[in-house]
C-alpha cells in the first residue's frame, strides 16, 4: 500500500493507493507532507484511490444515492463511495481527469457538510497582498484572466477554495487546476473582490448588490446536492460571502488592462 499525507486548505488527508501511477499523480498535483514531518494529529479525511474504473467522460452529471451508511456519487468515469461525515471514502476513476473531479466532489462535500467553506468554479489571483476572484460561465475567460495576470500569484485557475469566516473570506492555494501547477508556497489571502466576467470591447468594472452576487455565485459552486441540510449550508455561506466581499461585473478584453480598474 502506498500512502501519502496531503494538505488541502486547513485539512490533512491520508490518500492511499496500490498503484504507483496514482501516487505519482498525487505528488505532482497536491501539497504532500513527507513522512518525517508527520505528527500525531489525526487526519481530517481518509481516501483510497484507484484508476481503471468505468468509461470515458460523457457528462458532468453526477448521480447520488444512499445505500445504508454509504453515499455513492456515480458518473460514467468515476465512482465515489463515502460515509455521511465525508471523513472516509473510496474513489475509483477512469483516468486522471476523473480522479481530479472525484476528489473535488469529495472535498467539496466535506467542507460544505462541516460548514468550512466553498469550492467555486473560478480563477483567483493575488495583487498587492489581496485576493480577487474571477467567475463566469464556461468560456468566459477564467483561465485567460489567470494567465494574463503574470507575475501575480495565481491561487486557482479552475476551482477556488474559499474559507468563510464570520468577519472575512480567505482564498487558499487550490490544487484543483486545469492549466497550471502550484509550488504550494503561497499563503491564504483575504478575498477583496468578486468579479463576474464579461468579454467586451471595452474595459469597465461595475458594482453589483450583494443579493445579485449571491444569486450569480450559486450556480458556480462545485456542489452535488444530497442532503437538504447541506444545501441550506451552501445558501448560507453564499449569502455570507456576498455580504462580506464587494462584487462587480468586469468587462474585459484579452489583455491585462483590467487590472488598472481593480488595484
Amino acid at each position: 500500500m502506498l500512502v501519502n499525507k496531503i494538505q488541502i486548505g486547513d485539512h490533512f488527508i491520508l490518500a492511499s493507493t496500490e498503484q504507483e501511477s496514482v501516487r505519482e499523480w498525487i505528488r505532482l498535483h497536491f501539497k504532500v507532507i513527507e513522512p518525517e514531518q508527520w505528527d500525531m494529529t489525526v487526519p481530517d479525511m481518509y481516501i483510497h484511490l484507484k484508476l481503471g474504473y468505468g468509461e470515458p467522460f460523457e457528462s458532468f452529471d453526477v448521480r447520488i444515492r444512499q445505500d445504508g451508511e454509504l453515499i455513492r456519487y456515480a458518473r460514467t468515469d468515476f465512482l465515489l463511495e463515502t460515509i455521511g461525515t465525508y471523513r472516509e471514502a473510496r474513489l475509483q476513476a477512469h483516468d486522471e481527469v476523473a480522479l481530479k473531479h472525484g476528489l473535488m466532489a469529495f472535498y467539496s462535500a466535506f467542507i460544505v457538510h462541516h460548514g468550512w467553506g466553498l469550492l467555486i468554479h473560478s480563477s483567483c489571483v493575488v495583487s498587492n497582498g489581496k485576493a480577487y476572484l474571477f467567475a463566469g460561465p464556461s468560456g468566459a475567460g477564467k483561465s485567460t484572466v489567470a494567465s494574463l495576470s503574470h507575475p501575480r500569484e495565481v491561487l486557482s485557475d479552475e476551482a477556488t477554495l474559499i474559507k468563510i469566516e464570520p468577519d472575512r473570506a480567505l482564498a487558499y492555494d487550490s490544487p484543483f487546476r486545469s492549466d497550471s501547477l502550484s509550488d504550494y508556497g503561497k499563503t491564504a489571502r483575504r478575498l477583496d473582490g468578486i468579479h463576474l466576467l464579461e468579454q467586451s470591447h471595452e474595459i469597465d468594472r461595475l458594482a453589483i448588490p450583494s443579493s445579485e452576487a449571491m444569486l450569480r455565485l450559486m450556480d458556480k459552486i462545485f456542489y452535488w446536492a444530497h442532503d437538504p441540510r447541506d444545501t441550506i449550508k451552501v445558501l448560507a455561506m453564499c449569502r455570507t460571502l456576498a455580504k462580506q466581499v464587494s462584487a462587480y461585473r468586469l468587462k474585459f478584453q484579452k489583455n491585462d488592462l483590467f487590472w488598472e480598474r481593480i488595484s
